[in-house]
């Protein structure tokens, strides 16, 4: 997987105006490793601490847009902030987290560093922060509509309504069924399986 490492300056093109100085702080004062990937399908971001004389570590995807690499990256700082006060004495995504994750929010939002929809889906996120990006799926949503790229024929399996016929990126192609919880609960055409797809994959419309 191919990585790159950032100057500080650098880092800037990939944040919201705004908030460059506010992350370098925490950057310069933890002494963290910061590295930008390309795009992971299964985590947008990862936190390592710091041992055997290594620094805190913190990668990013860097192929998110400016609003969520940041929302990224202060998930995975609220693992450090947690880190240096409680150690590893504490669960990962436990209430001691959480009490370092809103905080983090809350000055960022109070900063007005977010446009006011993303702050007003941000409010839910300081009572009860959820332990992975890809469970607020409100948020997120919210999030990938400030995409710069967006692709022709897709859209979220969210915004398809029931029924619809769409085609993910390995070729496989699915008939929307009910909600299952937070997932949808999906028909491949071609094995007649039911599969729980996540609202936010982005996928191709079929038109049949």
């Amino acid at each position: 997987m191919a990585a790159n490492e950032h100057p500080m300056q650098a880092l800037a093109d990939f944040l919201p105006d705004g908030a460059f100085h506010l992350v370098v702080q925490y950057i310069h004062h933890y002494k963290v490793h910061l590295t930008v990937t390309q795009k992971r399908k299964s985590v947008l971001g990862d936190y390592r601490h710091a041992h055997f004389n290594k620094n805190h570590r913190i990668t990013v995807n860097g192929n998110l847009n400016k609003y969520e690499f940041l929302i990224t990256l202060l998930h995975e700082l609220a693992h450090l902030l947690t880190f240096e006060q409680y150690g590893n004495r504490v669960e990962p995504h436990g209430k001691e987290w959480k009490t370092c994750y809103s905080k983090l929010l809350l000055e960022f939002i109070q900063n007005q560093i977010f446009p006011g929809d993303i702050m007003h889906a941000l409010q839910k996120s300081l009572i009860n922060p959820s332990a992975t990006a890809n469970g607020e799926t409100e948020l997120l949503l919210l999030l990938r509509k400030y995409n710069t790229i967006q692709r022709n024929g897709y859209c979220h399996v969210a915004d398809l309504p029931h029924g619809a016929i769409f085609e993910t990126d390995d070729g496989r192609v699915f008939r929307k069924g009910n909600k299952r919880r937070k997932r949808f609960e999906c028909t491949e055409l071609k094995s007649g399986h039911l599969f729980a797809i996540s609202p936010i994959i982005e996928v191709k419309i079929v038109t049949v």
